[in-house]
């Protein structure tokens, strides 16, 4: 992959500043330079940013990737408590960047909620270290799939859910942050360093998930649970020290206020106006100068879907400037912008139920097919490594060849645009949904009776593993570009947790989904479609449900994305690219 997004000849042009009237040349020159390194400390404190994200994911799946194990083989959980544990877990995770995003935008600003946040990463991982040495792994060396552990259940179990929860509180409010966090590290016409970021910190994402999805995974798998805990502990403790290394080359943001009564006071003004007639040429309130209402927020043009919503800035005698009477053309926009996203972030959901199967289903499924190489036993959630290869290839991809090529054909110089790459991501989604069910339909035709472990070699999930990969480089670099590019200046941390929530959401809606079925094929004595012996169940059906319900959710996705209005900022403020409709 490239070190740069450009080349320098391109940031040369991009930096090239004439002398100004009565500006000589050398003046000229030193201002450029001055331009330049302001470019080069962008990217410095960039890399520093992305080198965090790799530490603090390493850490995150350090416990998360292997944990749908540890509940059954330490917890002694069945098959799909823990599968449901783990999606309760992992969407309570990616809820949390909602909380994180609000403190960002709202108060603290984006530099104190990612430093906050990681403090209560390192405390959630320390206390799990601690407990899962002290009161889970008893007796020594349990964990393994072959020595059973004996935890105690008063204490041990109490701090372990509040050690994974804090984690979760602790990942799920850094994570969005600091992609807005690195995205304000660059100014908004340099959209081309901007795009380049979200693909490297998705990038930085699955680097970082590599070591522990391969090393730490193997540790634990052969029951060194704690050494995989206090690794992880390690990682996020560099990661924040990484992160404050650069606190006085960063540049900083700061936060808007509270979103919330701004987006409310348009609609309890447009309610309370909802008899006064909207006509053509009614001037709408708007402050005057191109800074809005909205302090150090850019005004953003009127549009004219919702226009109920307009009625919110009409002025009346009774307003006397009372926000809740009154709103800039700014507010209600935001609240129009808002409403916008939400059916694209809806359309979404389906496709983080396909990303969930990675660290439950696929790992139980991988737990039963032969995974012996020689004498070398390989874990089954190590196997994820194909996902992230698939990511760390499929990025350099897009960005060397596919960009270049559909640049050309389209008029693009972005290739696809973010709608049509998150498209192009439930595709393939869908794709690897259907390859991990025929890949079970085989599995389970390979079952011989009285084994528990299938015949069937654990690389047939190779395919499904490799497709989720790919789609994650169209669907979630697309939505982290998008919600964050669409999202107004006062809202970036919400635009960019939106795609982390989509995640979360399609972690409760797996968790609800798996107990519907079962509710529905375990009755009269049947075993289910996914029991505790996946060797009487069905599983494949389950896949292919979700590839089902995703072929569904992307005729829905289409016809949102056509429907889709970009955001228009004030002719005298600059703005990045909007993404363009399907």
């Amino acid at each position: 992959m490239e070190n740069e997004p450009q080349g320098s000849d391109q940031v040369e042009t991009i930096l090239e500043v004439q002398p100004e009237n009565n500006e000589d040349v050398s003046s000229a020159a030193k201002r450029r330079i001055k331009k330049k390194r302001g470019m080069g400390r962008s990217w410095t404190s960039a890399f520093l940013l992305l080198a965090n994200q790799a530490l603090a994911t390493l850490s995150f799946f350090g416990v998360g990737v292997n944990l749908v194990l540890f509940l059954t083989r330490v917890m002694e959980q069945s098959n799909a408590t823990a599968a449901n544990n783990v999606s309760i877990w992992t969407g309570t995770v990616y809820l949390c960047s909602l909380v994180g995003a609000f403190l960002s935008d709202s108060y603290w600003g984006r530099y104190i909620t990612c430093a906050l946040f990681q403090v209560v990463l390192v405390a959630g991982l320390v206390l799990l270290s601690i407990t899962s040495w002290l009161f889970l792994l008893s007796p020594k060396g349990c964990g393994d799939g072959k020595l059973g552990c004996d935890p105690n259940a008063t204490h041990g179990t109490a701090l372990f859910y509040l050690a994974i929860y804090l984690v979760a509180f602790g990942y799920g409010g850094h994570q969005p942050t600091l992609a807005t966090f690195g995205a304000d590290q660059f100014d908004a016409k340099h959209t081309d360093d901007k795009s380049a970021f979200f693909c490297y910190f998705y990038f930085a994402l699955n680097v970082g998930s590599l070591f522990s999805n391969t090393i730490l995974v193997y540790y634990e798998d052969h029951g060194e649970w704690t050494l995989g805990f206090a690794a992880a502990t390690a990682s996020a403790v560099v990661g924040l020290v990484v992160f404050l290394l650069g606190s006085r080359g960063y540049k900083y943001v700061k936060p808007y206020g509270n979103p919330i009564p701004r987006v409310a006071q348009v609609f309890v003004a447009a309610g309370r106006k909802w008899k006064v007639s909207l006509n053509q040429g009614d001037a709408l309130f708007e402050v005057e100068g191109t800074q809005s209402a909205i302090k150090g927020s850019r005004k953003i043009m009127h549009t004219d879907e919702f226009k109920c919503l307009d009625k919110a800035a009409i002025m009346t005698e009774q307003d006397c400037r009372n926000p809740w009477r009154v709103c800039s053309v700014t507010q209600v926009e935001e609240a129009k912008c808002i409403i916008r996203m939400l059916p694209i972030w809806l359309c979404t959901i389906v496709y983080s139920v396909v990303f969930t199967q990675m660290a439950s289903l696929f790992v139980e499924q991988g737990d039963v097919m032969y995974s012996t190489i020689g004498k070398f036993h390989l874990p089954a959630a190590s196997m994820s490594v194909f996902d992230i290869c698939s990511v760390l290839f499929c990025t350099g991809i897009y960005r060397q060849i596919l960009v270049p090529i559909a640049g050309k054909l389209s008029g693009n110089p972005k290739g696809l645009t973010e709608l049509q790459r998150m498209g192009v991501g439930l595709i393939i989604g869908m794709l690897a949904m259907v390859a991990a069910g025929l890949t079970e339909m085989e599995r389970l035709k390979r079952v011989v009776p009285g084994q528990a472990v299938s015949s069937m070699s654990i690389f047939w999930q190779i395919p499904q593993y490799v497709l989720v990969g790919a789609s994650e480089v169209f669907m979630y670099v697309g939505q982290l570009e998008f919600f964050n590019g669409q999202a107004p200046d006062g809202i970036k941390s919400f635009g960019s947790s939106l795609c982390m929530a989509s995640i979360s959401l399609g972690n409760f809606v797996s968790s609800l989904l798996v107990q519907m079925v079962m509710g529905i094929t375990a009755r009269n004595q049947q075993p289910g479609w996914i029991p505790e012996d996946l060797n009487e169940g069905h599983m494949d059906r389950f896949y292919f449900l979700i590839g089902l319900l995703t072929a569904l959710d992307f005729v829905i996705y289409v016809w949102c994305a056509r429907w889709y209005k970009c955001i228009k900022i004030g002719e005298n403020d600059a703005l990045e690219e909007p993404a363009a409709a399907v």
